[in-house]
């Protein structure tokens, strides 16, 4: 039996990493977020000198953000309950592993407690334009082949829905924003082997429990290269990343004013006269 109040199965994606190891990692995504996170926290310009980094591949993290970091970081794997203690950080990271939680505002609860006020949260995960080609020519294919459909890429929330999670979770002055990589490929069977040396295979708790009928894969590639080939015959993959930035609250952030508390009116700031609502332009005097 399995659980299906759940949509991922954390042990399964376990030894989908334990085999992405064993084939030799594909890192260039890994690589791509990690230079961003380093590029947003030198312009922050803080020292953050107890961060920890929550997520797979946390000695490649290290090693990536090792210059952007001031005191060696605490490595965490994101299981349903983090190892995190409360307030000990400065920064953390969550890296490109919160979209298989199933509890991901869960996560990000304790990763807010485990800041120090002030504290900065930033997320690196794959959002809902990712692998859309694949799942457009897998869909297809199963449904001319079988007649049916079943779970084969784990669904990706999208932007605003991401940005509603960090302030669901507590997060102040919460931000979110993506960047999109187009990758070249040969071929659907090329991109099918980096996705299994990323550890980012179906991890999903209803996914079939039987071997994939190998014609559907040979007619999801003859889909992929007749819809959506380049003219040099390679096929794009598309990965979006989603960047996600909060911070723990402080007394001494700034906060929006309340409705009503301005002390500068808009008119004299714009050196025009000041008009009650309904009044004409060109009426005053009258």
């Amino acid at each position: 039996m399995h659980d299906t109040t759940r949509l991922f199965d954390p042990e399964i994606l376990a030894r989908r990493r334990q085999r992405a190891d064993r084939l030799g990692n594909a890192d260039f995504l890994h690589e791509a977020a990690a230079a961003e996170i380093s590029e947003r926290l030198k312009e922050i310009n803080r020292s953050y000198l107890a961060p920890a980094l929550i997520g797979p591949r946390g000695d490649l993290w290290q090693h990536l953000l090792a210059a952007a970091l001031d005191g060696p970081p605490h490595l965490c794997a994101d299981r349903d309950i983090l190892d995190l203690a409360p307030a000990r950080h400065d920064l953390i990271v969550h890296h490109l592993g919160l979209h298989w939680a199933n509890d991901p505002v869960g996560q990000m609860v304790q990763a807010r407690r485990a800041l120090r006020p002030d504290g900065l949260f930033l997320a690196a995960l794959f959002g809902g334009a990712t692998l859309a080609e694949l799942r457009e020519s897998l869909a297809a294919a199963e449904t001319e082949v079988s007649g049916g459909l079943s779970p084969r890429i784990a669904p990706m929330a999208g932007i605003r829905d991401l940005g509603a999670l960090l302030q669901r979770a507590g997060f102040a002055l919460p931000v979110a924003d993506s960047l999109r990589f187009d990758v070249l490929y040969a071929n659907p069977f090329d991109l099918m082997r980096d996705l299994r040396a990323m550890g980012e295979t179906n991890a999903m708790h209803e996914r079939l429990r039987r071997p994939t009928r190998r014609a559907i894969f040979t007619r999801a590639a003859a889909h992929y290269a007749v819809r959506l080939a380049r003219p040099d015959g390679r096929i794009p993959a598309t990965f979006e990343i989603i960047f996600l930035t909060g911070w723990a609250p402080s007394a001494d952030q700034p906060k929006p004013l309340r409705p009503g508390s301005a002390r500068a009116r808009l008119a004299d700031a714009l050196g025009v006269p000041e008009r009650s609502a309904g009044e004409k332009p060109g009426s005053e005097g009258v």
